[in-house]
């Protein structure tokens, strides 16, 4: 589904990304993980179009990498960003509405969709973002993203700040989401849980890829136990 190859990426003259390459098999689950400040972030804003980039991604056969960030969100790539970025003061259906965007022909079906996978968001429709849990916002966030009707998601530390219970709730989520058809991209420090539901993962250190295999082989690879689980 997604091919990227020789991919480089920054910010201004620094230079953030070296070579990337990662390939996505359609209706998978795929991990990028490494610490912070190694690229992540900086992978998913060159998929999704905020930053500018070179080399080549390309998905179902069409090289994006030179599209606008609105145009790519039309062909069914969604980010959901680090941070969770949501609208404090708007209500939790206003929240979606606004993730709805670009699709309203499927705003219902794709509302029902995100009540099921969340139904504590249906419980909280009328309250404000803001003054939601950072669990809460973070269902929200997904959620706003699924209102997207996308066909690849692409998750930004979905685990960050989240307690111990969120996030198991958030990662079991990942794993509904995936049953849809929908195709995932999460970048993650959260090494294990990532990698745990992933079909495959790859590791990026300063800016380049160091590592790849399926979830299973890298949780037992001993330098991932070493650098990231602390075994």
């Amino acid at each position: 589904m997604l091919k990227i190859k020789e991919l480089c990426a920054g910010y201004g003259e620094m230079p953030v990304l070296r070579e990337i390459f990662l390939s996505i098999e359609k209706g998978s689950i795929v991990s990028v993980v490494g610490s912070n400040g190694a690229g992540k972030t900086t992978l998913l804003n060159a998929i999704s179009g905020i930053v500018k980039s070179n080399g080549s991604i390309i998905c179902n056969g069409e090289e994006i990498n030179f599209l606008p960030a609105h145009a790519i969100v039309k062909r069914g790539i969604v980010h959901v960003p680090e941070g969770r970025k949501i609208f404090p003061e708007m209500t939790v259906i206003e929240n979606l509405k606004m993730g709805a965007f670009l699709q309203q022909k499927t705003y219902q079906k794709n509302l029902e969709n995100v009540f099921a996978l969340f139904p504590r968001l249906a419980e909280r429709k009328k309250q404000l973002g803001g003054t939601m849990s950072g669990g809460e916002q973070q269902m929200l966030a997904i959620g706003r993203g699924l209102m997207g009707n996308p066909k690849l998601l692409l998750l930004d530390e979905p685990s960050l700040g989240l307690s111990p219970l969120f996030t198991e709730i958030v990662f079991n989520a990942i794993t509904e989401i995936r049953k849809s058809g929908v195709t995932i991209l999460i970048v993650e420090q959260n090494v294990y849980q990532s990698l745990r539901i992933s079909d495959r993962g790859f590791v990026i250190e300063t800016g380049r890829i160091v590592l790849s295999g399926t979830g299973k082989e890298l949780l037992e690879n001993h330098d991932v136990k070493k650098a990231f689980l602390g075994m």
